[in-house]
Parts: structure tokens; sequence; C-alpha cells
């Protein structure tokens, strides 16, 4: 039975093949691309595939985008997209730390409560969270995306025991490490701003 799903961070990696996949097996796809140039582009990708994809931007920092997503109503609303930031704990700047918690978490808050009263209103739906395996363990230099993910963990177990009654169904995917690319450049992240004279670690 064909579903409508609504997938942030579709440009590229598991968010990418996860939509056009799911458009090649006949489901209505709402694909979000963090800018226009990637908006372009996947909808490019989705042509030379040779699938309908619909294609808006998200940015998950901009209220206004956020505010356009939430008038869809999927049946699933997979919460895909996401920053990696590496470094130290005690060295990393607090821009980078909030940035990736308004992304992997805040902002995907914000649009699961546009999106998910629908799904409660007609007693059906499913939400699916993208963790990581960083949601379960501790790896260092990362630890600030692992805190992400790990809040995420944590909000999709209460979300899963709220909604349930409702017919709401929520789950989470904890993907390792896959050749992406989303993984290396997060490892890359640090060179932005790190400095081996200043830093503690």
């Amino acid at each position: 039975m064909s579903k409508k799903i609504l997938i942030t961070g579709a440009s590229s990696g598991f968010g990418r093949g996860a939509a056009i996949e799911l458009a090649r097996r006949g489901h209505e796809v709402v694909a979000t691309a963090e800018a226009w140039p990637l908006v372009r582009s996947l909808r490019a990708d989705a042509a030379a595939a040779g699938v309908e994809l619909e294609v808006i931007k998200l940015n998950l920092l901009d209220e206004t985008d956020i505010e356009h997503a939430g008038t869809f109503d999927p049946d699933v609303l997979v919460l895909n997209a996401g920053v990696m930031e590496s470094g130290s704990v005690v060295d990393i700047p607090l821009q980078r730390v909030r940035e990736s918690f308004e992304v992997n978490v805040f902002g995907h808050i914000a649009l699961a409560q546009k999106i998910v009263p629908k799904m409660v209103a007609r007693r059906s739906g499913k939400v699916v969270w993208t963790s990581s395996m960083g949601g379960i363990l501790v790896i260092p230099f990362v630890g600030v995306y692992c805190a992400t993910k790990h809040a995420v963990e944590g909000i999709a177990g209460s979300m899963r025991a709220e909604l349930a009654p409702h017919g709401v169904k929520v789950a989470t995917v904890n993907p390792g490490v896959f050749g992406t690319g989303f993984n290396d450049t997060g490892a890359e992240s640090h060179v932005q701003w790190y400095d081996p004279e200043r830093a503690v670690v």
C-alpha cells in the first residue's frame, strides 16, 4: 500500500537513497534539502533515477522552512537530517555545540510538533528518528554528536510511550559507520577552528 512519506536531510547519504528507493517502490515522497542548490541537485537525481519526488527546502535552523514543511500531512515522518561536529568537549566552540542540538534535536522536535498532531487526530502514523550507534555508545572526539543522538534516543523513547495509545508508532534506526561521506566530513569539521597551540586536548 502506497504511503505518504516526508524525509528530512534527503540531499545525500541515507536520506537520498531512501527517498529515491521509496519513490521507486510507488510511495509518495516529500524529500527535503537544506539549501536551494541541494534542492535542484536532488530533483536532478530523482529525474535521472526515473522517479517522481517532491523536493522542498528545509533548513532546520529556519523557522519559515519548518512552518512550510509542517503543512504536509505524511503517513510516515522520517527525521533524518543531521550534522556532526568533531573535537573534544572542552575545546569545541559552544556555538557548534548549540547548532548541533538545534539541527539534530530541536529542529526535528519543532517539525514533529507541526506534523504529529495530524497523525494523532487520525489515529495512525509513524515517526522514524535517524539516531546512530553514537546514540547508545560514547565515542571520543565526537562527544557532542553522541550527546545529540543520546537526546534523540530519550525523546524517541518517550514519544513512543506517549503516542502508542493514539495509534502512532515511533522508531529509531542506529547506523554505524557507512561510506556516505557523513562521518568523513564530520571528522574533518574541527579543522575550521582547531588551534593546537591553544587546545586543551
